[in-house]
């Protein structure tokens, strides 16, 4: 599954690009901190058995946050009055980092608890697209893979070893990146975003 280095760098790509001319480094800091926010529903699960990738990782928080973001738009834009076009940018742009970099990857990835707590199944939209000379083009993305539900489905982390009482003297991995793949990732990601940094300080 992504790290929260992972989900973070994401982010950052997002903030330099979506960010335009409303960019710097408290904005881009605002965007990555809304990737990361899904990940601490791993201390969660200490206490909420199953609570890891559901609590904070349905998809219910982002459509709640867009839906107050339209109603402020709609009755006086206090966001804009309060921070200015800036504010809006950075809201916006920060929603589309927790629905993309911060449980999207995961549903892609691993999956997450969408509905979670109205509708309580994990689902993981993990699969492939390919050519084949034989089957022609083999897609297996269109049909989510349900995987249970919080009272059976345990999400391993640092953290939460195991559903129920961790087990003593068992190794603890907090993983940062997990191929060389994230590694490159991550180092574009945030040279791209060191260097806007530093742009937007020159102006």
């Amino acid at each position: 599954m992504p790290s929260t280095v992972v989900h973070v760098a994401v982010a950052g790509l997002l903030a330099t690009s979506l960010l335009s001319d409303h960019f710097d480094g408290r904005a881009a800091v605002v965007v990555m901190a809304a990737a990361a926010l899904p990940d601490l529903d791993t201390l969660v699960g200490l206490w909420v058995p199953g609570g890891h990738r559901a609590v904070l990782h349905t998809l219910l928080i982002p459509m709640g946050i867009g839906a107050l973001l339209l109603a402020d738009r709609a009755n006086g834009n206090w966001i804009r009055r309060r921070w200015g076009e800036s504010g809006v940018r950075i809201a916006w742009v920060s929603l589309i980092s927790l629905l993309v970099a911060g449980i999207g990857l995961d549903l892609f990835t691993n999956g997450v608890n969408a509905f979670y707590p109205l509708h309580d199944q994990f689902y993981s939209v993990s699969g492939k697209l390919q050519f084949s000379n034989e089957e022609g083009f083999v897609q297996t993305f269109i049909e989510p893979h349900a995987r249970g539900s919080t009272e059976n489905t345990h999400y391993r982390t640092g953290f939460d070893l195991a559903r129920g009482p961790d087990p003593n003297q068992k190794e603890r991995v907090f993983p940062i990146v997990r191929s060389g793949r994230q590694l490159l990732f991550g180092l574009m990601s945030f040279g791209i975003l060191g260097f806007r940094v530093w742009e937007s300080r020159k102006k």
